[in-house]
């Protein structure tokens, strides 16, 4: 179903700018979980996001119609593969390895979920398209590991298994954005945000339960702000959005802008903690740039898919 005109394109501006904020808000993220880490260990940290953030998505799904027992276990189901396996299998590879490598690997989560897309939702790839994920790649490459001859020389280190455990991550992130589409095509959005995420934090409860028992806690005003930060701005509310956009851009655009995250994160971290961002930050920056330029100007000539496009013009529940 094709975006109708005038109001089509303001309803496409309004997303991609919406997406811009999102970009912020994740990508501050990353710095505040290190600040955030100085009193909490990881896992507990991540449990803790999903538990706070439960609250608020049990109030948004209060009036809101349940879907049947099936649905009900495949939104479970996503939840455990998002939040606790994506989740937790990201820290422990980000502990195993290397920061930049973990920042490149996990920078393929937009290229996997425009594949599994293609093949799960049938949304084609556009050429254009493609060459823009594939130049923000690039560019976040060279943001993450800056000349290209040193992210050359850690392949093959001992920290591939931490590079393996990012990987897998990044799979199970994928998969828990574009399986969650279909289910939101016919039980909205809030839903199965709500549903999946309340899912993960149970499933994390008893892994933060474990490491609290050898992980000392401390709680300071700093540590408790980037908790409520990270649950209510980057869980609940990113959540919605990016989920609402899924439905109402083509993939290959939402996952291009995602790339805008990294870019954020680094240059958060030169504020907060001083890192120098030289020559490769600012040549990474521009190639992403030009990437989301090259994806996001094919948007007046693409239509939904019409499986989604037929979601959103349903009434809400």
């Amino acid at each position: 179903m094709a975006l109708p005109g005038r109001a089509g394109r303001r309803d496409v501006i309004g997303s991609v700018g919406t997406l811009l904020v999102l970009a912020v808000i994740w990508g501050g993220s990353v710095p505040l979980t290190k600040l955030g880490l100085r009193d909490f260990p990881p896992l507990t940290l991540t449990a803790l996001r999903y538990l706070i953030a439960a609250p608020f998505f049990a109030l948004l799904l209060l009036g809101r119609r349940l879907p049947p027992p099936r649905a009900l276990f495949a939104a479970a189901a996503l939840g455990v593969l998002g939040i606790v396996v994506g989740q937790v299998l990201q820290t422990l590879g980000v502990r195993a390895t290397s920061a930049s490598v973990a920042t490149v690997t996990s920078s393929t989560i937009p290229i996997l979920i425009v594949v599994f897309a293609a093949v799960r939702l049938h949304q084609p790839i556009q050429p254009r398209q493609a060459v823009g994920l594939a130049v923000a790649f690039a560019g976040v490459s060279l943001v993450a590991a800056g000349d290209p001859r040193r992210l050359l020389a850690l392949i093959g280190t001992p920290a591939v298994r931490g590079d393996a455990l990012v990987a897998l991550s990044a799979i199970a992130i994928s998969l828990y954005y574009v399986l969650s589409v279909e289910l939101i095509t016919r039980y909205s959005v809030i839903s199965m945000a709500g549903l999946s995420s309340l899912a993960g934090a149970l499933g994390l409860a008893p892994i933060a339960a474990a490491e609290l028992r050898a992980a000392p806690v401390r709680i300071t005003p700093v540590g408790v702000a980037v908790v409520v930060y990270l649950a209510v701005l980057v869980t609940v509310v990113g959540l919605v959005i990016w989920l609402h956009a899924l439905c109402r851009l083509p993939v290959g655009v939402v996952a291009t802008l995602q790339y805008l995250q990294p870019l954020v994160g680094v240059a958060v971290s030169a504020a907060l903690f001083g890192d120098s961002l030289g020559g490769w930050f600012l040549g990474g920056t521009g190639l992403v740039l030009v990437g989301i330029a090259l994806s996001t100007t094919a948007l007046a000539s693409r239509s939904l898919d019409p499986e989604l496009g037929a979601a959103i013009a349903a009434p809400p529940e």
